[in-house]
């Protein structure tokens, strides 16, 4: 589906690929409803866009489905039918072992990265489902379908939302939807902050994606109609190392990953 003119609906748009993705549909002649539950993020968003009434800000929490079914109406009221809806927001876990992870924490990773995609996607997807033409793709990760070792949770839920997808892609044939699912490897964003050593996260030893690359390979793979969108050579190559040898691509990321944080441990005087 050509993106250029359309009505987008864009999560976590107020920081990293989600605000590129804001800035560069707007560039492209589209009207973009930006949502991220940052105020501040939100506004820096709005301030660089320049976009005038063609782009609107929406500080809303995707786990509250009663706000996100409010959002809905508002969306509608400012652009009119939406065409598009770009599931992007998310959250890292605490780099730790699934073992030493609380309860807390555990629920809001699965909260924020499966419960917000689908109250997004059941919200908005009866419009989408009365549109000539629309489409939906949900963000994923490489750690979606490759485990990291202290990224367990946050690995489950983005397999979650990549099976979501895949179901969806499956059950929408016969409608006017499309559906992606995007797969990003390390990608140079502020979620590579939340722990050192995760999937995301910036290392000397590790390419990065820019977000204003990922962003652009996000819209042509929805212009290309792909059901997998990998985001980067590292989620390509980790595609592939996962059905060749799963086995053995595990065991070396997880040696890997190991001696990177004994790399980053301070080192001890006498």
């Amino acid at each position: 589906m050509r993106v250029d003119g359309r009505t987008w609906v864009v999560t976590g748009g107020g920081a990293g690929i989600g605000q590129e993705l804001v800035w560069q549909l707007l560039q492209r002649g589209c009207r973009v409803a930006a949502v991220d539950v940052s105020e501040q993020g939100l506004r820096q968003t709005a301030e660089r866009a320049s976009a005038g009434d063609r782009l609107s800000t929406h500080q809303v929490d995707i786990t509250d489905r009663d706000a996100v079914a409010a959002l809905v109406g508002e969306v509608t009221r400012v652009h009119g039918p939406v065409d598009g809806l770009v599931n992007n927001a998310g959250i890292i876990q605490p780099f730790v072992a699934f073992a030493d992870m609380d309860d807390a924490d555990i629920h809001r990773v699965l909260d924020v990265n499966l419960m917000g995609t689908i109250h997004m996607t059941r919200a908005l997807l009866p419009v989408l489902l009365e549109r000539p033409e629309a489409y939906l793709a949900n963000v994923s990760s490489m750690g979606g379908f490759f485990p990291f070792p202290r990224q367990t949770m946050y690995g489950a839920s983005k397999a979650a939302v990549k099976l979501l997808t895949e179901g969806l892609f499956a059950e929408l044939q016969d409608t006017p939807v499309g559906v992606s699912v995007v797969m990003p490897g390390p990608t140079n964003t502020s979620i590579a902050t939340g722990a050192a050593g995760t999937p995301e996260a910036g290392s000397s030893r590790m390419p990065l994606t820019e977000a204003d690359d990922a962003a652009r390979m996000i819209i042509e793979g929805i212009e290309r109609d792909q059901l997998h969108i990998y985001l980067g050579a590292i989620a390509r190559l980790a595609n592939i190392a996962i059905r060749v040898a799963p086995r053995q691509a595990i065991l070396f990321v997880r040696g890997q990953m190991q001696k990177l944080m004994a790399d980053q441990e301070p080192a001890t005087t006498p």
